[in-house]
């Protein structure tokens, strides 16, 4: 079933810039497509993609909407003809090809999961992107296992906050750095074994130390830069270590003789540019493994601060101030 909707209002930039250069304007939705549902969005989330695409630097995909946005929460209220596990009325927590920033959006139906059991669509707005990201690449990619060692950097973001609850209660070993000692004590509250502050320390040493010489088995690297070739000395034996993102820097120097000696795997990847059938297969493995947790409560994703979305300059800028720990959402109430 479709509708006809009336024009929406959703966050939007002429020219790459600082957060000022957004406002929000009126426009139309784009039609729904087979395999789509159009969400009524009560909240979104906001990530490190949607600064860097209105810095111009992560521009979206063809095909796909310009509005900044990649997660959300809300109400279905439309869904195509072809589209049969989801219902008018349905509340659900999405991954969105772009549109998020809009009081409504289309995405794939196969990219919805549940609110959980006892969430807010506020707090459910904060899933989709980082638990996609997380799943696909510590657990699809890395394979981390029960038993294992894994290093996560920047943990106390919003993926941090999402990587070092899911190693954990799934059995790993935590390592995690962070920028500053109350950064720290929320990275050990959330189940981090061990946490340092890279800006008092280099993290070799330490991390040799915790894991008597043999490294950890996995690292998630948001960093880049330097800290790569400090991964790679800290990394054991058939380790692997993936890369989400270049915060401090495009490029590194890296020891290949360590990687060969070691026997080390290095990958990476970006989540908006998959395909509808590789995010679909996420959010299934997501839906047996993990969402069980979330609707017990065994893992909760902090809230740091809401904005409306009239106050979207207002996130951005919080969020690249780098001041928040775990999620920021925008309302859209």
């Amino acid at each position: 079933m479709t509708i006809n909707i009336p024009p929406i209002k959703h966050v939007t930039f002429e020219q790459p810039g600082d957060a000022q250069v957004m406002k929000i304007i009126t426009g139309a939705l784009p039609a729904l497509k087979q395999g789509q549902v159009t969400i009524k969005v009560h909240a979104a989330g906001v990530n490190g993609p949607d600064i860097k695409q209105r810095q111009g630097a992560y521009p979206a995909p063809e095909g796909t909407s310009p509005i900044l946005g990649l997660e959300v929460a809300g109400e279905v209220i439309a869904v195509a003809e072809d589209v049969t596990q989801w219902q008018v009325g349905d509340h659900v927590c999405a991954l969105v090809p772009g549109g998020g920033y809009a009081q409504f959006v289309n995405t794939f139906a196969e990219h919805c999961l549940p609110v959980p059991t006892g969430w807010s669509f506020i707090q459910a707005a904060a899933l989709p992107e980082t638990f996609f990201t997380v799943w696909g690449n510590v657990f699809m990619r890395a394979k981390l296992t029960a038993g294992e060692t894994i290093l996560i950097h920047g943990a106390s973001g919003g993926i941090g906050s999402t990587a070092v609850q899911l190693a954990h209660h799934l059995g790993a070993k935590v390592l995690a750095t962070t920028s500053s000692a109350d950064k720290a004590e929320y990275c050990l509250g959330l189940g981090a074994a061990h946490v340092i502050n890279y800006n008092e320390q280099c993290f070799v040493e330490p991390i040799l130390a915790l894991t008597h010489n043999k490294g950890v088995d996995v690292v998630l690297d948001m960093a880049g830069g330097e800290f790569i070739n400090k991964n790679i000395k800290v990394m054991a034996m058939d380790g692997r270590m993936v890369s989400i993102a270049m915060q401090r820097g495009l490029k590194a120097t890296v020891d290949i003789f360590r990687i060969m000696t070691k026997r080390l795997t290095w990958t990476g990847s970006t989540l908006r540019p998959q395909s509808v059938a590789a995010k679909a297969e996420i959010a299934a493995q997501l839906h047996q493994h993990v969402w069980p947790l979330l609707s017990s409560g065994v893992i909760q994703i902090p809230i740091d601060k809401v904005f409306p979305l009239s106050e979207v300059v207002s996130a951005h800028q919080y969020m690249e101030s780098g001041a928040h720990k775990g999620k920021i959402v925008l309302s859209v109430e």
